[in-house]
């Protein structure tokens, strides 16, 4: 079943935008750290939006970890953790389900003294197991555990969000 169309995914993530911008006017960089494909993905569209209605610098970094077994190889940011002290870091994520993914995408973060961090999704789903808040979220859905959210984010006319 279809839960967003591609045009109430453009309207999301636009509020998004300026919600992020309103929490982060004090600032002259964000720097946002997509989380995996479809994290960064989502990344590169709220930059995207961002641009277009702020002269702040926005970086987009990705980050990749294994979401299965997140402690099985080590995770890694395409960038120079130096360059994350004392800055606005948005990490982001397609869904938060459990929190788990999200928990352990902040490890690599733990190493560096950052402003402020928070989290954007486009999905939030309401099973947390892990001390992982949303700052930011599209649409907050309660699921049932067997249910699955499906992310389809490839061009603005093709994207989506399914519930299976």
């Amino acid at each position: 079943m279809r839960i967003l169309t591609s045009p109430q995914i453009e309207q999301k993530l636009k509020r998004l935008a300026y919600q992020i911008l309103e929490h982060n006017f004090d600032t002259k960089k964000i720097i946002f750290i997509g989380i995996n494909n479809n994290g960064h993905q989502f990344g590169k569209k709220l930059v995207s939006k961002l641009e277009k209605i702020t002269d702040k610098e926005v970086v987009l970094s990705r980050l990749r970890l294994n979401p299965a077994k997140p402690l099985a190889s080590e995770i890694e940011i395409d960038l120079d953790i130096s360059l994350l002290k004392n800055q606005n870091i948005i990490l982001v994520d397609d869904v938060a389900n459990t929190g788990r993914t999200l928990f352990y995408a902040c490890k690599p973060l733990m190493s560096v003294l950052a402003k402020k961090i928070e989290v954007v999704v486009l999905v939030d789903r309401k099973h947390k197991s892990f001390p992982i808040k949303v700052d930011y979220v599209g649409l907050s859905l309660a699921t049932t555990l067997q249910e699955n959210i499906d992310v389809k984010l490839n061009s603005v006319k093709d994207q989506e969000v399914l519930l299976n």
